[in-house]
């Protein structure tokens, strides 16, 4: 299973990635691949504030509808348009063209409180 090392993950398997104080959200292969075939995403807003552990929005598939928690406090700077017409993006491409959000944050010190690549791989992988 691929877990980009390159970026942080939570528990409810979303991933981010820091360029500066701009974090790309978006939900991990593991996830996506358990959902099965995305069928819709619902996003916030540009201009959206956000708190971590508050929900971003959801993913629906034909198997269950998620919901999509942030990991870190901020405004919603941009969403991945391209998911409105096509949600399988994200079952594609969850790591590069499947992202959803991007949030811009005060300190990237957020972060520290997430799992690395290695963690967040031995606990879905039992």
């Amino acid at each position: 299973m691929e877990v980009p090392t390159d970026r942080k993950y939570a528990e409810t398997h979303e991933w981010f990635l820091a360029e500066g104080t701009l974090i790309t959200v978006g939900i991990s292969q593991f996830a996506a691949d358990e959902l099965t075939d995305i069928t819709y995403v619902e996003l916030p807003e540009i201009g959206t504030q956000v708190s971590k552990g508050g929900s971003l929005g959801e993913v629906e598939s034909v198997k269950a509808t998620s919901e999509l928690y942030t990991g870190v406090s901020g405004e919603v700077v941009e969403v991945n348009e391209a998911l409105a017409d096509h949600p399988e993006l994200v079952n594609e491409s969850a790591f590069e063209e499947g992202w959803m959000v991007r949030i811009r944050v005060e300190s990237t010190q957020q972060l520290d409180a997430l799992m690395s690549a290695e963690e967040y791989k031995a606990s879905v992988i039992q």
